[in-house]
Formats: C-alpha cells, structure tokens, sequence
C-alpha cells in the first residue's frame, strides 16, 4: 500500500516535469519568433508545474536580461540560484546573476555574485576576469564617492560661509538702515527744536511789543511836551510863514479883538453905538 502512493505521487511529479518542459519548449520557439509575451508566459507556466525548474528560471532571467529588463533578470537569477541543485546551473546563474549587477553599477554585489559562481566552477576564466573587472569598479566608485563626500563637504562648508556673510551683510544693511533713521529722527527733533525756540522767540518779541510802542509813544508825548535840545526844529520855506510866526499873529489879533470888545463894552455902557471893523 506504501509502495503505491510512492509510486503514484513520483508519477505526479513525473507528470508535472514534463509539463513543464513542455511550455518550455513552447516559450523557446516563442523566443526564437521574438515573442516576448509569449515567452514570458510559457515561462511561468512551465515555473508553476515545477517550482524546482531551475533551468526555466534561468532561461527566462536571460529573457529578461536581453530585453533590458534588468532587475527582472536579477530576480530570476536569484531564484535560479537557489532552487538549483547542480554546480553547473549555479555557477550559470550566478554568472549572470553578476552581470545584472554590473549593469545596474551594483559592483559590490557583482563581486559576491562572481565568488559565488567561481566557487561552483573556479576553472571559469571569463567568471575570473569579470570578477577582477567588478573589483576594480567597485574600488572607483568607493573613490568617486569619497570625492563627492568631500566636495559636499567644501560645498556645504562654502554655504556656511556664504550664509554667514549674506547675514552678515544684513545685519550691517540692517544697522545702516537703523542709523540712518536715527539720523533723521535726530535732525528732525533739532529742526522740531529750532522751530519752537523760533516760536518761542517770536512769541516772547510779540509780548514786548506793546511795552516798546508804549515807551514809543511815551517818548513821543514827553517830547513833543518838553522837546529837547536836540529836537530839529522845523525851517520856514521861503514865501511861507513859520509855525512860530503864524502863532505870534493869532496872539496879537486875539489881543487886538479882546481890545475891540472891550471898547464895545464900554459905549453900550454910555449909551451910544459903535461900529466895528476889523483891521483883518
């Protein structure tokens, strides 16, 4: 009874292998006829019957690889890698596994890859020679990149200290700015200052003047009622009469009418008229 589910689960598995050599088959000539879909899904299909395919796994990394699809390719290879029992399959899929990871400039795992396929097969001279090809580049990328590390550095360095004068700078624009406006606040309270102490001026001048038209005027009364001896006194012009001269006639024609009036005076007391004339 042992024996014969033994024997029918191989058969299982025999059926299932040449299934999936089968679609194998169907996706290298789809390959040969540059059917990609085709191929790619023959491929799975013939992954589906038998995990185990290696081979399957293998030829449809290089399907990947040679359309350009490379980290389908190294997904494949991977899985090639490590489902398959065989040094000769590992070596292959490990060599090409590098490969992937050489275009991909992935020259650190490319250097893992090529061990690895040079341990199944160390007699591989082109593994060898890709192995010491992936060294190198992986020895100038780690240069190259130390040197971009230290540009960044002396960019990041040179930033610092074009921020640090950009600051600088605006702060010593800020503190021009900031004097300036001082400057022009403290000329504007002196002219502010200047302009009230005019004011203040003016208005203490506008206070004493009535006292100076005052003493003006009292000046004038006092001297026109006691002129000095400096006083000019005013020169007749000629043809005309001085003031002292017009002021002597008034005296003696008032004095002359005074004598006339008197004189009437006197007849009306006799009883008898008189006639008055005036000698003017």
């Amino acid at each position: 009874m042992l024996n014969l589910s033994v024997t029918a689960q191989q058969q299982q598995e025999d059926d299932l292998r040449k299934q999936s050599q089968k679609y194998m088959q169907e996706a290298e000539r789809a390959k040969a006829e540059n059917d990609f879909p085709m191929a790619e899904a023959s491929y799975r299909k013939a992954i589906a019957k038998d995990p185990n395919n290696d081979e399957a796994r293998y030829n449809m990394g290089n399907l990947y690889y040679t359309r350009e699809n490379t980290p389908g390719a190294e997904s494949r290879y991977k899985e090639a890698a490590k489902v398959g029992s065989a040094k000769e399959q590992k070596h292959k899929s490990n060599h090409n596994l590098g490969n992937a990871f050489m275009k991909q400039k992935k020259y650190q795992e490319a250097v893992e890859a090529y061990k690895n396929a040079l341990r199944n097969d160390p007699t591989d001279d082109e593994t060898r020679y890709n192995l010491a090809l992936a060294k190198k580049m992986l020895e100038q990328q780690q240069q190259d990149q130390d040197e971009n590390q230290d540009g960044g550095d002396n960019e990041n360095k040179d930033q610092e200290n074009k921020d640090q004068e950009d600051n600088q700078d605006q702060q010593n624009k800020d503190k021009d700015q900031q004097d300036d406006q001082e400057n022009k606040d403290g000329e504007g309270d002196n002219e502010g200052d200047q302009d009230q102490q005019d004011k203040d001026k003016e208005e203490k001048e506008g206070d004493k003047e009535p006292e100076d038209q005052e003493d003006g005027e009292g000046d004038k009364e006092k001297k026109e009622e006691e002129p000095g001896k400096d006083q000019k006194q005013p020169q007749p012009t000629q043809g005309q009469l001085s003031p002292q001269q017009i002021q002597s006639l008034l005296e003696a024609m008032n004095n002359e009418e005074r004598k006339v009036q008197e004189k009437m005076n006197a007849e009306k007391q006799k009883g008898s008229p008189v006639k008055s004339e005036k000698d003017w």
